[in-house]
């Protein structure tokens, strides 16, 4: 069981958050755009250090709730079996991908580095293509009517203050 969380996030969060900025890194090195570890004196170290670990207090928390309330996990080969409707996604319906941005963030903000903004925004514009033609697409399929009353009252990105209750018969659609 265990395992079966620790290849997701090693593999996914892990390229995402690690092995791409890392790479960004090593190829800006010599250049204009090396990174520039600005330290706790700045205040944008101290804003990157609260989004990183809003992120990844989120990112821990939704692979927690697909595992436990999905019976799965965020990864296309192993994905839920149960629709998930509660914690953070009662807000947004992809607080996982929103806590992937919040420590791409951070890490430009740390480090002071443009390249990394800049993944951090074709990270964005990816998911932006992919999650409302591929993935909502098969949620459909798979989940019906419920994922279509879900994604009429939850937004896709920007999180809702209010959580939506799916027991409510007030619905937004």
């Amino acid at each position: 069981m265990i395992w079966r969380q620790v290849k997701v996030l090693l593999i996914l969060p892990g390229s995402v958050l690690v092995l791409a900025p890392a790479l960004i890194l090593w190829v800006t090195s010599n250049t204009d755009a090396a990174a520039r570890y600005i330290g706790p004196a700045d205040p944008g170290f101290w804003v990157g250090v609260i989004c990183g670990a809003i992120g990844l207090g989120i990112a821990i928390w939704t692979v927690c709730l697909f595992v436990e309330l999905g019976d799965g996990t965020p990864a296309p080969w192993d994905p839920p079996q149960q629709l998930v409707l509660q914690g953070p996604y009662r807000h947004v319906r992809n607080p996982m991908i929103s806590g992937i941005f919040m420590m791409l963030l951070a890490e430009s903000l740390i480090l002071n580095a443009w390249s990394i903004a800049i993944w951090l925004g074709v990270f964005f514009l990816v998911n932006a293509l992919y999650i409302p033609r591929k993935e909502e697409k098969a949620l459909e399929a798979r989940f019906g009517e419920t994922y279509l009353r879900y994604k009429a009252n939850v937004p896709r990105w920007l999180p809702n203050p209010f959580p939506w209750n799916p027991d409510d018969t007030g619905d937004n659609a």
